[in-house]
């Protein structure tokens, strides 16, 4: 169904929860706020010592704990409501309206059929957890993923990269490290609110809501190279060769 909503008004549901949210933040969301910091850091507590049954409890007590306040909010609520709407509304447009017909076309097109062909992404989306490329030789396919909580790492050391090659890693709480063969230029376009970089030899320890951007000498001249482009919300980004 939810290929189906036009993209103005899915857009205006979630304006209208976020104004929602921010109103509902600002007059009534001191304690919700509160709360909510105590039991993120009892989940980030939970996630750093997960191996011990202690931090299986605090991590599972703090996670089932927020998502009841999240869904006690209003904003949500309101999001819930909306998406029964547009489910029902379609139902009934569909009832109503005829089936769609094909049509048809006599005589030539204006041009061939484009032939698209599928592969599988290297790696997939994961909220929670670590994730990691292949320790065996594989064979490489650009990176386009999102993630919540946990590592990334991605080591080019496996695969053998022949022209341009792209990684695009969009990720909310984690360490991001790359490991890039001697022979291959780097280009590397990186966004974080909080988190240390490590670049080859480029290193800074703070980067505050930054934007930075940095390119091996012979990047726009040199093949085989990488393009990465990472954005993070608080964690470390290391790049660095093997």
């Amino acid at each position: 169904m939810l290929n189906r909503i036009p993209t103005h008004t899915f857009n205006w549901i979630l304006i209208i929860t976020l104004a929602i949210l921010l109103f509902e933040l600002m007059f009534f969301g001191g304690g919700f706020i509160f709360t909510a910091l105590f039991l993120g850091f009892l989940i980030f507590l939970g996630w750093k010592n997960y191996h011990t049954l202690i931090g299986k409890v605090l991590f599972w007590i703090g996670a089932v704990s927020l998502a009841l306040n999240v869904l006690n909010m209003y904003a949500l609520r309101f999001l819930f409501l909306a998406v029964i709407f547009l489910f029902f509304r379609h139902y009934y447009k569909s009832k109503k309206e005829p089936d769609y017909i094909k049509p048809q076309f006599n005589g030539e097109t204006s041009g061939e059929p484009e032939t698209l062909t599928e592969f599988s992404p290297l790696l997939q989306h994961k909220f929670l957890g670590d994730q990691k490329t292949e320790d065996v030789p594989y064979q490489w396919r650009d990176i386009n993923i999102h993630g919540g909580i946990g590592d990334r790492v991605i080591d080019l050391s496996n695969t053998v990269i022949q022209e341009d090659a792209v990684i695009s890693i969009r990720h909310f709480i984690g360490n991001i490290k790359i490991y890039v063969p001697y022979e291959v230029e780097v280009a590397v376009l990186h966004s974080t609110v909080f988190g240390h970089l490590s670049i080859f030899q480029k290193y800074e320890e703070k980067l505050v809501n930054r934007s930075v951007a940095f390119q091996t000498e012979n990047y726009l001249k040199g093949k085989p190279k990488v393009k990465i482009v990472t954005s993070l919300f608080s964690g470390d980004i290391e790049v660095r060769r093997i």
